[in-house]
């Protein structure tokens, strides 16, 4: 029988093993470019405490009703946003979008307090997650 010792160390490898092998598999896969966006490393994602809603869901996997994604199953005849300018995308949603700028001043300062804009989707997840939540959740994205 494994000494309580033993048995965490042993269940601390395989978790380690495990999450190193997530990660190789993660780094090769040419799907989930978005979502690798905001999640590159596996062992920072693990860390986080993520509520999940269709807002989030749909910004870090670029999936749901974005004009992009809808227009690529032919359900719109454009990807184009509704000020025409640009594609509708996850990124313009969070940095261009012209529709959307009252509700980005609140996250472009908190940015702006320690880096400079526009900042990864990665470091909007982890550094500025709390004022990136809050982005977020003042979408209506049928609205956009």
């Amino acid at each position: 029988m494994l000494q309580k010792d033993s048995k965490s160390a042993v269940l601390s490898e395989l978790s380690e093993h495990s999450v190193t092998k997530w990660q190789g598999e993660w780094d090769h896969t040419t799907k989930c470019a978005i979502t690798k966006s905001f999640f590159p490393k596996i062992a920072e994602r693990l860390k986080l405490k993520i509520n999940i809603t269709p807002n989030f869901t749909t910004m870090v996997t670029g999936h749901g009703n974005i004009k992009s994604y809808v227009h690529k199953y032919k359900i719109l005849d454009s990807p184009m946003c509704f000020h025409k300018n640009g594609e509708q995308t996850v990124d313009h949603i969070l940095f261009d979008c012209k529709l959307l700028e009252q509700e980005r001043l609140s996250l472009k300062a908190a940015v702006l307090s320690s880096e400079n804009w526009p900042v990864s989707n990665s470091k909007l997840i982890t550094k500025f997650n709390k004022m990136f939540k809050k982005f977020m959740n003042n979408i209506s994205f049928d609205k956009l």
